[in-house]
């Protein structure tokens, strides 16, 4: 199944008896296969996504096959920065969007790897591959789309701690299984890594008439999860500190489906989840701070981690130990491996008393020296 991002909408197997919709993976795929040929023949706007794109991913959304971008169905932009050169993992590719759309910002020297239960999709998704490695001017395809599973992505040959990022648009929400989904999600990421996506949730627990309603489970809504489950189930997969990016209502195409779901908010919404075991449940202050130096790719004066922390340029931004090791021991940003010199980082992290104004104070001059020596890193530190 895929989503409007060219993301697919994958299910798991439906051999539980208590599966509200029979067999969810054939529902879902039929659905996305068959039923929906383009993303104009959807009933709501929850596979769909309403904000425009900054200007570098409209170009390279602009560059994609027209029969690649008609069969998109994702709910929001599930991009982040800092991509070149990286190993991504689309979990529902569907129709292959993002995938071609991150092939081009990861460059020649990363790679892209699609998965998507429905063959119909993939069939789209493949048959581009040649084209697209042209267009971009590559000598050889860094994309490569599997058949299988997001729950079972042991099936597809995908190792542990082998990518740097996971995306997914409006697909997980698909699932029955959304643990064997998220705990699959941890075990391919690299150490650092994170999972960015965007999916649908709920205002409250959909009640059962609700999960069995086939259309609404294709519209992504009867599966959406209540966010209060959500934290606390990513939490016991291991991403401790989800973060919220963004938040959007889902508007309903249809009276007769307003009236159904008139008692439950549904919102399209972007996460990113960290693998990183050292988070604490909790934010704490430890005293640490981080300046950001502008240079991040099309983010010269604000660089924005998620909903409570918009960093901007050349000022000191206090942060929690958690958003601390967010910036500093990522896989995917990139942006703190060194501040423009052969040291290592830490040579440049100090935890200071924050009850000491004066020590602080030594400590920031001395520090906004150590950045200011260096063009190239993206954060100073302390």
């Amino acid at each position: 199944m895929t989503n409007a991002n060219g993301h697919s909408k994958a299910t798991t197997q439906v051999t539980n008896p208590e599966d509200p919709l029979g067999d969810t993976h054939e529902k879902v795929s039929e659905y996305y296969g068959q039923t929906l040929q383009t993303s104009d023949d959807l009933k709501t706007n929850a596979c769909t996504t309403s904000e425009m794109p900054p200007p570098y991913i409209r170009q390279a959304i602009g560059n994609c096959h027209d029969e690649v971008v008609m069969k998109y169905y994702g709910c929001g932009i599930t991009i982040p920065e800092c991509l070149e050169g990286l190993r991504v993992l689309d979990l529902g590719c569907g129709a292959g969007r993002d995938v071609y759309v991150l092939s081009a910002l990861v460059g020649e020297s990363g790679s892209v790897v699609g998965v998507d239960m429905t063959q119909e999709q993939l069939d789209v998704a493949r048959k581009h591959v040649q084209w697209h490695t042209d267009k971009y001017g590559y000598k050889q395809p860094n994309v490569e789309f599997k058949h299988g599973y997001i729950e079972k992505l042991y099936d597809c040959q995908l190792e542990d701690n082998s990518f740097d990022l996971i995306v997914s648009n409006c697909v997980i929400n698909l699932c029955q299984d959304k643990e064997a989904v998220l705990r699959e999600a941890y075990r391919v990421l690299k150490p650092g890594g994170e999972l960015y996506f965007c999916d649908v949730y709920s205002s409250r627990r959909p009640s059962p008439e609700i999960m069995k309603d086939p259309v609404l489970h294709g519209e992504c809504l009867s599966g959406a999860m209540y966010w209060n489950d959500f934290i606390r189930l990513s939490q016991k997969c291991g991403f401790i500190d989800p973060r919220l990016v963004k938040d959007a209502r889902i508007e309903m195409k249809s009276e007769k489906l307003e009236a159904k779901l008139s008692h439950i908010q549904f919102y399209s919404a972007t996460y990113r989840l960290w693998k990183l075991p050292n988070l604490e449940p909790d934010c704490e202050d430890y005293g640490q701070a981080v300046m950001y130096k502008g240079t991040v790719p099309h983010c010269p004066e604000i660089f924005v981690l998620d909903g409570h922390h918009k960093i901007e340029r050349g000022r000191v931004f206090p942060v929690c130990g958690n958003t601390y090791s967010m910036l500093k021991d990522n896989a995917s940003l990139h942006i703190l491996t060194s501040l423009g010199t052969n040291r290592p980082i830490t040579a440049f992290l100090k935890i200071v008393d924050a009850r000491s104004p004066s020590s602080r104070l030594l400590l920031a001059v001395e520090m906004w020296q150590a950045v200011a020596e260096s063009n190239e890193a993206h954060w100073g530190l302390w």
